[in-house]
């Protein structure tokens, strides 16, 4: 018994440790970040001595991000795209999801497969041809051609969950609203989707943040700095002879914060929804 208790008090320190060591390397990059936000330029590029915590706290590198890097105007594109974004691919994968699971046709098996084909496909294959489609139809610089370049790499993604959520959404609750009277709409609207709150939530989620963290669409589809979005902006910090470490990580921490309300604020749905459309009832 002595011996029994020893192993599973090893186990689970062993287990803590491991646990711990991850939860290091994720909060370490962020904690480096952040603190060299805070630093001046001359303690950032001193080699000589690494300091694990700013020496004389200043605020110039967030105010030089905002007053001569024009970031605000990056977060503001960054949303606007990031959110219509996010949106439209929710509202769209609703539509596409729920026909996938209900309903059967003979291509379906076909659209599943070339929707899971053109996840293996990279991005960069396919923004060159979509630049000639763009530059043609007059999108090139315009935050349409991010909204449709975000729309299509991460809709089949989102669609295929989708579907997955309604799949274990039983379907005797549908039937039983159509005998109360209810349309398809209806039932759509005011049974199955509130039941699937937290899946929706996961979906927009997922989408919001494949736009939010894009760079090489945004660099090749944006020429001018007014439309940048906060990656690109960020990129620009990183000059041929010099790269302003300051602002450059005063940028990441303001482009980390968004990302993170969210997260707090929707983590719980975000948890549900993902294990719920992991299991198929």
């Amino acid at each position: 018994m002595k011996h029994y208790k020893i192993k599973r008090i090893g186990g689970n320190l062993g287990r803590a440790l491991l646990l711990l060591f991850f939860l290091l390397l994720v909060v370490m990059p962020i904690y480096w970040m952040t603190i060299t936000s805070f630093k001046s330029h001359r303690e950032i590029v001193n080699a000589q001595e690494i300091t694990y915590f700013p020496r004389e706290r200043t605020t110039e590198n967030y105010v030089q991000l905002f007053k001569l890097y024009d970031y605000r105007g990056m977060l503001t594109n960054s949303l606007f795209i990031s959110i219509t974004t996010g949106l439209c691919i929710t509202f769209l994968s609703i539509l596409g999801g729920y026909g996938l699971a209900r309903y059967e046709f003979s291509t379906k098996g076909l659209m599943l497969l070339f929707f899971l084909i053109t996840q293996m496909i990279p991005g960069i294959l396919v923004i060159i041809p979509l630049y000639v489609i763009f530059s043609k139809l007059g999108m090139i610089n315009t935050r349409l051609s991010l909204f449709f370049f975000y729309l299509i790499s991460n809709l089949p993604f989102c669609v295929i969950t989708m579907r997955s959520f309604f799949e274990r959404i039983p379907y005797t609750l549908e039937e039983a609203a159509y005998v109360d009277g209810c349309t398809k709409l209806q039932t759509l609207i005011r049974i199955v989707l509130p039941v699937m709150f937290p899946g929706i939530v996961a979906v927009f989620v997922f989408a919001f943040i494949g736009a939010w963290n894009e760079l090489i669409a945004g660099t090749i589809f944006i020429n001018t700095s007014n439309l940048w979005t906060v990656p690109v902006g960020l990129k620009s910090l990183i000059g041929k002879y010099d790269v302003k470490w300051g602002v450059l990580m005063a940028g990441g921490v303001c482009a980390l914060l968004p990302t993170a309300i969210m997260f707090a604020f929707m983590q719980k749905f975000v948890v549900e929804g993902l294990t719920a459309g992991a299991v198929k009832e």
